[in-house]
């Protein structure tokens, strides 16, 4: 089987086929798949099969994505074929790809056509088009989902194994969900929207399409880097992605929270997913997540429409009728309101960031629905905006809040309609939702999209910092929840273990600090024991600024693991641990603060 892009890029390394035969695949099958409303414009095929051959002559096979044919969203742009956005007016011809799709070229990848998608990237749904409305692969009466509707559709059918979509307000993720593929949504700014047309241009991310996680990282290694260009784009190391990580505690909404508009089946189908989580190893925790509904109505409440309708703002005044008429409602509401109802919005999201912060500080992810249902195409015609709008309930509030997240396939429900699940957490945490994603998958056993075949073996990923890391243990203040653990999100550290030292340190509770923090000290002749420590990984560069900015008495030094191995972490000097609380018999300073807490 070929499917996937390991197997591809496998079969390729192995001479078992040719970048050219891939691509006449991918031809063949959209041409037998017979459904027009997936791709807006197509490439000629002789043209892609002669980029192949001369790719197979000219290119080093290790390239990271060799040969792999991708659909790309028709508000990307691709140097030859025409930008629409799903809108016939408002089409143009750009003199050069996006900066994404140039990325994609170099990294050996084949560009087989333009994707259809709700007009203007306005709607979840996949039927505000002209281009036709693509069908269901599950079940035609029901929407395909969108805004990255044919982009999802080619992926699920098998068409191309990877495609390019955006998503400002759940645009890859909802797709992703109604087609039983893998939807990733970056951390904003890791991957640059340069020629991209924008729907919200302070939110928006090109967002990726595979069948597996794997897949979907490899394209997000190829995709991410800073642009000079883009206002948008934030250096940020892309993480190396490793194992499920142990004990992680996700956030689920209260009981009483959980919203899915009385339908049954999603609702056992995501109880199934908690349960399946606990498995895994999770500890499931409830949290208020009122908070992020809150941000999430304030995406069409309040001025970030305007931000849409300034794509928009020359076609309306000109030729409004060219446009669909639900997009053209939705985004008309942009050119009301006020600069202080914007700034009244902005204090509002400020407030609720900082509930976010909170709430992480006591789980390392959340994990929610996709979408808390599916409708009919009949269904979404007789209220377009309002079933719209309930499609958003866990996706609309992600990029305000400043998340990235993670669509993975979680079960097939009774009536055949695939059920998804969707990892969010901070910015900087692509790789921590991957890690959970990959295994969370594969343990479904459920097939690959709409192809009815088995998920390729769980590649193992390496419980160690990657290349150009750092790996650091910390033993206090910085451990996952704790108050300072935000510098180490900060300096996009990501977590690799749970583990102990060696049974030959001491923990003090340090008097004076603020906030409280402990010191670990090492010591002689068996009067050690062994002491909780999380292993987190960040860049060389990283680690130098964190390792200027530790305080004294605390210092960067070498620590010993129970398991033999050394790694850089805090330790503190002996000279101030001598009016200082032992405090060893805890095991660790989660359990002694826990303690404390307790005692008040």
């Amino acid at each position: 089987m070929t499917e996937t892009v390991a197997e591809i890029l496998d079969a390729y390394r192995g001479g078992a086929v040719k970048p050219e035969d891939i691509v006449a695949r991918s031809f063949a099958r959209i041409r037998a798949h017979d459904d027009p409303a997936i791709f807006i414009s197509l490439r000629e095929e002789a043209d892609v099969v002669a980029e192949a051959r001369a790719l197979a002559h000219n290119k080093d096979k290790t390239l990271p994505l060799y040969g792999i044919p991708v659909a790309v969203k028709d508000n990307i742009d691709v140097k030859g074929l025409p930008t629409t956005a799903a809108c016939p007016a408002y089409l143009y011809r750009p003199q050069k790809d996006a900066a994404c799709v140039t990325r994609l070229r170099e990294a050996g990848a084949l560009i087989v056509g333009k994707t259809n998608l709700d007009q203007f990237a306005t709607g979840l749904v996949g039927v505000r088009t002209p281009y036709g409305i693509g069908r269901n692969l599950f079940n035609p009466k029901l929407v395909p989902g969108g805004s990255s509707t044919g982009s999802a559709l080619a992926v699920a059918a098998g068409l191309t194994p990877l495609a390019l979509g955006t998503d400002t307000a759940g645009s890859g993720r909802v797709p992703a969900g109604f087609n039983n593929i893998v939807g990733l949504k970056p951390s904003r700014g890791l991957i640059s929207t340069a020629g991209v047309v924008p729907a919200c241009r302070t939110l928006d991310c090109v967002s990726v399409l595979a069948l597996t996680v794997d897949d979907a990282v490899t394209m997000l290694d190829v995709l991410a880097a800073s642009d000079a260009t883009d206002i948008a784009s934030r250096p940020r190391a892309v993480q190396a992605v490793g194992p499920m990580p142990k004990g992680f505690k996700l956030g689920v909404p209260l009981a009483g929270q959980r919203l899915f508009f009385g339908d049954r089946a999603s609702e056992a189908a995501y109880e199934a997913a908690l349960a399946r989580f606990g498995t895994l190893g999770a500890t499931i925790v409830e949290i208020d997540i009122e908070p992020f509904y809150a941000a999430a109505r304030l995406l069409y409440e309040g001025p970030w429409v305007a931000e849409r309708f300034l794509t928009v703002k020359a076609l309306i005044a000109s030729s409004p009728e060219s446009m669909h008429p639900v997009t053209r409602q939705i985004l008309l509401a942009g050119a009301h309101g006020t600069a202080a109802d914007a700034f009244a919005a902005f204090y509002q999201l400020d407030d609720l960031r900082r509930v976010r912060d909170a709430t992480f500080r006591t789980v390392d992810a959340l994990v929610v629905p996709t979408a808390p249902t599916i409708y009919t195409i009949e269904q979404v015609a007789a209220d377009p905006i309002g079933l719209n709008s309930r499609l958003g309930t866990y996706t609309n509030f992600v990029n305000l809040l400043d998340m990235c997240g993670l669509a993975v396939p979680a079960s097939m429900r009774p009536d055949g309609v695939p059920f998804g699940v969707t990892l969010l957490a901070p910015a900087g945490e692509d790789a921590a939702l991957a890690a959970i994603g990959r295994e969370f998958h594969t343990a479904t056993g459920l097939a690959l999209g709409a192809l009815g075949y088995k998920q390729p073996p769980l590649a193992q990923r390496p419980l160690k910092a990657a290349e150009g890391e750092v790996a650091l243990a910390v033993v206090g203040a910085h451990l996952s929840g704790m108050p300072l653990n935000g510098e180490l999100r900060s300096a996009g550290a990501r977590l690799i273990e749970r583990t102990a030292t060696a049974p030959h340190y001491r923990l003090y509770a340090l008097a004076g600090t603020r906030p409280p923090k402990p010191g670990l000290l090492r010591v002689k002749n068996g009067a050690g024991t062994a002491i909780e420590i999380e292993v987190w990984a960040m860049t060389e560069s990283a680690f130098g600024r964190f390792v200027a900015a530790v305080p004294p008495p605390l210092s960067i030094g070498t620590l010993d693991i129970g398991d033999g191995r050394a790694v850089k972490g805090f330790l503190v000097e002996a000279e101030a641990v001598a009016a200082a609380r032992d405090i060893s018999s805890f095991g660790g300073w989660r359990a002694f603060t826990a303690q404390e807490k307790a005692a008040v």
